[in-house]
């Protein structure tokens, strides 16, 4: 009987699925989310950049210029980009180099604090003078505007990445860019300038859009009918059916003064 018994049970395991074995099933994989490459950057921003009620954010450059805290963090966060691997062509490295823009942008403002303008003192801007050492170089803005962002990427939501401290530049998020949500939060900031009367204003005449729309035009299809069609790509349904029925630019305008939450408080 018991030999009956210990043959039972020796069937018993081969039928049973697991038992007497490891269980060798694939398992679904887990969910793991990217750590934030730029806490610093964001901790920063969140401090010190305000959300108007008119849809445009603007920066405490007052309260950053005062504050010795975050001004080193700030210069510590640069340094950091100094050696850093920026040569491939990734989200990560997108995301990096825009950073980077916004960041040496905003130190250049608060080291010349108070200003009206970013090119306050300039021919025609700062871009080509100011400078940063990132990925064993020493970079301009305008070399990682034009030579790296606009060259290695190729896409017309660089302009929605980066800013220029100025009113009619697209906002300078409340946070910044990471790799694994960079699309979608690029898509949201596109959609911001363009639903905003600094990216399009419809008039009896036609169109009246942001200069970013004519000094780039060959990013954005190379004519203005190709212009007409990445705004028509990121406008909401109303704004849309307003573009199509004047689909011709007229007019193209831009305001170069400061983005400063000093004027919030006031209007």
């Amino acid at each position: 009987m018991r030999r009956f018994a210990f043959a039972v049970l020796a069937l018993a395991a081969t039928l049973l699925p697991g038992a007497g074995a490891a269980d060798t099933r694939p398992k679904p994989p887990a969910e793991t989310a990217l750590p934030a490459q730029h806490a610093d950057w964001t901790r920063i921003l969140k401090k010190y950049v305000k959300a108007g009620s008119d849809g445009i954010t603007r920066v405490d450059y007052a309260g950053l210029t005062a504050s010795k805290t975050d001004r080193a963090a700030l210069d510590a966060y640069i340094a950091g980009f100094a050696d850093a691997d920026l040569s491939a062509r990734t989200d990560a490295n997108f995301a990096a180099w825009a950073n980077l823009y916004n960041a040496v942008t905003v130190r250049h403002i608060v080291e010349r604090y108070p200003v009206k303008s970013i090119r306050d003192g300039y021919l025609t801007g700062p871009w080509k003078e100011v400078k940063v050492r990132a990925g064993g170089d020493e970079v301009s803005l305008d070399a990682i505007e034009h030579k790296i962002l606009r060259k290695t990427w190729g896409t017309p939501e660089v302009h929605y990445a980066i800013n220029c401290a100025s009113y009619s530049c697209p906002n300078l998020p409340a946070k910044a860019w990471e790799a694994s949500n960079l699309k979608k939060d690029l898509d949201a900031a596109a959609r911001a300038y363009v639903n905003h009367p600094r990216g399009v204003t419809v008039t009896s005449k036609g169109l009246t859009v942001s200069e970013i729309y004519n000094w780039f035009e060959a990013d954005f299809g190379g004519s203005k009918s190709t212009v007409i069609e990445h705004l028509l790509k990121y406008a909401e349904p109303a704004l849309a059916e307003k573009i199509r029925a004047k689909p011709k630019i007229v007019r193209y305008q831009y305001d170069w003064s400061l983005n400063d939450a000093a004027k919030l408080k006031k209007s």
